[in-house]
């Protein structure tokens, strides 16, 4: 483990904060695993994020948080200084940045893939510049021109999620004719202002957004048809962790389940995505989905084990004599 930084407390160094120590290997994007969904560990460094407010919000705090999911086999680390919840306020790009930046650099140093989780250009072109490998922005049909420029000139993966309103309004957005088919079309429409600036289509993610401006019933309808979305042609990711419509289906003697309750849930739903071939899963418990995603992953090698032997076995009788076939 030489290469990678000693965690808080472990080792020879035993201060209170991590020590770093250089990798032999960089990670980037291209080196992600291939043959199973990808785990993208959530690191708020926020004092109001809906399940973890307040953790992470100092800077060594943060940075041997995300180690310890670096080290406990998340592929990326999601860094965000600013909450998302229903209700949250805004945070300005100075605050935001004075939150987030030294524990992109940090762990950047140690060899994690880091993407940052914002909706401001200035500030995801500072993380790219500390490191960062991957943008993460929540604006959805409201994603800002400066940020598709800067995606259109430095060509890096982006992850354009599904969304409606901000914070304050996206609880009253969620009539859908067809939330499947709507949140695809509406994909599809905002990833062609990328398209039409020059952004190469391997550089885009899509998120169907659940929970954002989505009712507990549309995000279970989402779940049940990631096929459809990713029929776009993108890399998928999922981000149910923790959520409300997962508290609510908890639900015992009429109190919802808490965020940290939820951690088992959540591992069920990236099973899911997962055996629905979904290229990655945004999580707060990266162990449990890690299992969870290497063994949908196994199940889909069995399936196709099976169907390549039935193929084999049909085009092998295709190829005997008439006769031969007849005496079988």
């Amino acid at each position: 483990m030489d290469s990678l930084a000693a965690a808080p407390g472990t080792g020879p160094a035993t201060s209170p904060l991590p020590v770093l120590r250089a990798r032999t290997s960089v990670a980037s994007f291209d080196r992600l695993p291939a043959d199973r969904t990808v785990v993208m560990g959530i690191l708020n460094c926020t004092p109001d994020s809906f399940s973890d407010g307040g953790e992470y919000s100092s800077m060594d705090t943060a940075i041997s948080h995300g180690l310890r999911m670096f080290y406990g086999g998340a592929d990326i680390i999601d860094v965000g200084g600013e909450s998302t919840r229903p209700g949250a306020k805004d945070v300005d790009e100075a605050e935001e940045q004075r939150r987030i930046m030294p524990v992109i650099e940090a762990l950047a140093k140690a060899g994690a893939l880091v993407s940052v989780d914002t909706r401001h250009a200035s500030t995801a072109a500072l993380a790219l510049d500390a490191g960062a490998g991957l943008i993460n922005d929540v604006s959805g049909t409201n994603v800002h021109p400066e940020m598709i420029a800067l995606i259109a000139a430095r060509q890096v993966p982006y992850v354009l999620m599904h969304s409606r309103g901000n914070s304050r309004s996206m609880d009253s957005l969620t009539r859908y004719n067809d939330v499947v088919e709507d949140v695809v079309r509406e994909l599809a429409e905002v990833r062609e202002r990328f398209y039409a600036a020059g952004v190469k289509p391997e550089m885009l993610i899509v998120d169907p957004g659940i929970g954002f401006s989505k009712n507990a019933g549309q995000n279970w309808e989402l779940l049940a048809n990631l096929d459809r979305v990713a029929e776009l042609g993108n890399r998928v990711l999922v981000g149910t962790s923790r959520k409300r419509f997962l508290g609510s289906l908890l639900t015992t003697a009429g109190k919802a389940a808490a965020p940290k309750e939820r951690d088992d849930a959540t591992s069920a739903t990236t099973a899911l995505a997962a055996a629905q071939g979904i290229w990655g899963v945004r999580v707060h418990d990266v162990g449990a989905s890690l299992d969870a995603a290497k063994v949908a992953a196994r199940l889909l090698v069995g399936r196709s084990n099976r169907e390549a032997r039935l193929a084999e076995a049909a085009q092998s009788e295709a190829a005997q004599p008439e006769h031969a076939r007849a005496a079988l």
